[in-house]
């Protein structure tokens, strides 16, 4: 007869507390998957039909503050470790000091605090350092012979900049905003083309500036 509506069995049952589950959007209790189910069903069996099935798998059911939800089996959870490089911001302060190095290369720290008018902490010059935006380059050959500084490949790579010439000038700068509009008399941005000075020697391998070394004489 048509009006007459029968139990679900008990395969029937683990089924659907089998849908429950893996739809749920976190861990179900007892009395969370009994309400969805036709009343009288019997849902310790089926939980305990479903534990047994996907014992030792890959996704195991599990009960935590007695609620129960699907999980990645112990053993494997290595396999969900994503290993990714976060992208380290600049501070203003380093933001400042690498388009001097770009602009006045190749440049020492002491001419890169004139510029700036205020001075510079060691760990900002390592940091660019580090990241590969900058290289030493030389040793001026002035009284402290001070370490001069300029960019490498990786300021480029990340600039998106085929050479130093492509970098902005001040109208660019200006029509990007990262010029004040109302510039001092006789201001131009340096020109990177320009050569730096020649008086300098290379530096070798293992030479490392000390934080003070540009403003004390040296042997």
């Amino acid at each position: 007869m048509s009006g007459i509506q029968f139990a679900p069995d008990e395969g029937e049952i683990e089924r659907r507390v089998e849908a429950l589950l893996f739809a749920a959007a976190g861990p179900l209790s007892a009395a969370d998957i009994a309400r969805r189910l036709p009343e009288g069903a019997e849902v310790g069996p089926a939980i305990a039909g479903l534990r047994a099935r996907y014992e030792g798998r890959g996704v195991e059911l599990v009960c935590v503050a007695d609620r129960w939800s699907f999980r990645t089996a112990g053993d494997l959870g290595f396999l969900m470790t994503e290993e990714r490089e976060e992208p380290r911001r600049l501070s203003k302060a380093a933001l400042e000091t690498l388009a001097i190095i770009a602009y006045h290369q190749p440049v020492t720290r002491a001419e890169i605090e004139s510029v700036r008018g205020v001075s510079i902490s060691r760990g900002t010059l390592d940091l660019l350092l580090e990241m590969g935006f900058v290289r030493l380059r030389g040793r001026r050959r002035t009284p402290g012979r001070p370490v001069t500084y300029a960019t490498a490949d990786r300021f480029l790579e990340h600039f998106g900049l085929a050479s130093l010439y492509d970098l902005p000038g001040a109208a660019e700068m200006k029509a990007a905003g990262l010029l004040d509009l109302s510039l001092p008399v006789g201001f131009e941005v340096p020109d990177p083309s320009r050569s730096g000075p020649e008086e300098e020697d290379p530096i070798e391998e293992g030479d490392q500036p000390e934080f003070a070394q540009d403003f004390i004489s040296g042997d």
